[in-house]
């Protein structure tokens, strides 16, 4: 009888260790704890403003093409709105941008953003305000909203093309939001200048 209780007691054990063991695994794959340890930082270059800058080979001289600057596209990207990053569930900061590009397209660039890492964090494009504090953690999901991407590092300046069948006009703000969890990580009013 005591070696039936003692065996009971023992796959007891085993139960409860293996248990805690996928417990375990799975808390590290879901919050993924060693991301607030690691930063990625992406510097990517304002779109256009690179080529907007380089003369073709072979392109005549600026004294043989004085054509009238009127007839001319826009050189760079053009801003339509913009704002400041605040802090929801990590501290957040940086500006954010809505620029047109010379070809029509937009793209929301992040610039000198700081923030936390996290599992998978989204760039959101919302027409919800921006709220300080806990009562703007949540809001981003209440109204519409499109996912611009993956983040693609939490330092840095990065962009974010604006799908072609969106109306950049119709959203207010941009959020850094946290789709496992539900939360904002910071976000900015786009204030149109």
């Amino acid at each position: 009888m005591g070696r039936a209780r003692s065996a009971r007691a023992r796959r007891w054990m085993v139960g409860v260790l293996v248990a805690a063991i996928v417990g375990v695994g799975f808390g590290l794959y879901w919050f993924q704890p060693w991301k607030l340890w690691q930063d990625e930082t992406v510097q990517e270059a304002l779109p256009g403003a690179a080529a907007a800058s380089q003369t073709p080979a072979g392109a005549p001289s600026s004294a043989a093409s004085s054509a009238p600057a009127a007839s001319a596209a826009p050189a760079g990207p053009v801003t339509l709105a913009g704002g400041e990053l605040i802090s929801h569930e990590h501290t957040t900061a940086g500006t954010v941008k809505l620029l047109r590009l010379a070809d029509g397209s937009h793209v929301v660039r992040m610039e000198n953003l700081d923030t936390s890492n996290g599992p998978d964090l989204r760039v959101w494009l919302t027409d919800q305000p921006v709220k300080e504090g806990r009562a703007g953690w949540h809001v981003f999901d209440d109204g519409e909203h499109i996912s611009l991407g993956k983040l693609k590092g939490n330092k840095g300046s990065q962009n974010y093309a604006v799908p072609e069948d969106i109306d950049p006009a119709r959203y207010r703000s941009v959020s850094i939001w946290c789709d496992r969890f539900d939360v904002s990580f910071g976000a900015a009013e786009l204030t149109r200048g």
